[in-house]
């Protein structure tokens, strides 16, 4: 008899987080730009330096839509790309909108380049911080789209679409997303492998591309790379026997359960360098502190800075709508 492994209760992305430059310029590209509602501001969790943890995604942060961010301009550290990080990600449009997308994002002043991946056509762009978002066109994704925001809702953001990870070489990589993290190599386009989590659709993929001559990327809380990706799991049990299954490889550096306010988490670097996330939701998510017509307008201040919070909203700034 054959036991399905634990890495296969990964059930598609749950949320990517970028670290980014100023507050107010990463708000207003991901808001007014690209259209995704702001579902939760709070600060990060980590630490004793007041950084803003912001969240989009559509109206009501539902998981595989969330795309998140640490504003950390005001520390001063840019990051280094490289080998070793998510070196860009997309998120899924429908195709017929990609003619829309362009041009919004052109009149807006982006650079747009286009290409295909895996047969699908994408529109390259990038964050102001440099970050590279790709858009890809994708048909039948059933995720809801934010509804009465400043893009058309048809042509709206339905969620993530796929992360694409640089790696030096593929071979523990391979070993970790089959033994530990549930993938299927489903795919290969040149120098890109694509594998797939779940049911393998749009926003439960994941690509690497092999550069063995790129130069280490930085890891730190610093300008301008993605900081991890978090995957979608459904129960704490499922979630214990992840970590449980990573440590009985000898990732013995996985983290312990972190509660993290409207998901818990456990972190993992990979042998590839990126670091991953699995994640399991709070029954009342985002709504646990905010009702759903006043979600993400108010900052939530996370518990190590509960007794200080409008000092550190003065310190941060006040984020305009």
């Amino acid at each position: 008899m054959t036991h399905a492994l634990p890495g296969s209760a990964l059930r598609r992305h749950h949320h990517i987080t970028l670290c980014t430059g100023s507050a107010q310029e990463d708000y207003d590209f991901h808001t007014r730009v690209l259209g995704l509602k702001s579902v939760k501001k709070t600060l990060l969790y980590d630490g004793q330096v007041p950084i803003y943890h912001l969240y989009y995604g559509n109206d009501t942060g539902d998981e595989s839509t969330l795309v998140t961010s640490f504003p950390v301009g005001h520390l001063g550290q840019k990051a280094r790309h490289g080998t070793g990080q998510i070196a860009s990600f997309s998120l899924s449009v429908p195709k017929d909108a990609l003619t829309w997308w362009r041009k919004h994002l052109r009149d807006a002043g982006f650079e747009v380049s286009e290409e295909e991946r895996f047969g699908e056509p994408c529109l390259n762009f990038k964050h102001p911080c440099g970050i590279t978002y790709i858009l890809t066109g994708t048909e039948g994704d059933l995720r809801s789209a934010r509804q009465q925001g400043p893009v058309p809702t048809e042509a709206g953001i339905r969620g993530t679409h796929a992360i694409c990870v640089s790696v030096r070489d593929l071979e523990c990589m391979e070993e970790f997303m089959q033994a530990g993290w549930g993938g299927t190599r489903v795919a290969t386009d040149g120098k890109l492998v694509r594998y797939a989590l779940g049911d393998g659709q749009s926003g439960a993929l994941v690509d690497f591309i092999v550069e063995p001559t790129r130069a280490q990327g930085s890891w730190t809380l610093a300008e301008g790379a993605v900081h991890h990706m978090a995957f979608q799991v459904d129960t704490h049990a499922q979630h214990g026997a992840i970590k449980a299954a990573l440590e009985g490889m000898g990732y013995t550096d996985t983290s312990d359960v972190k509660d993290r306010g409207y998901f818990d988490s456990i972190y993992v670097r990979t042998p590839g360098g990126a670091l991953f996330e699995a994640t399991v939701s709070h029954t009342d998510g985002f709504l646990c502190d905010e009702p759903a017509d006043r979600l993400g307008q108010e900052v939530m201040v996370s518990p190590q800075f509960k007794d200080s919070r409008a000092a550190l909203v003065a310190q941060l700034g006040v984020l305009r709508d």
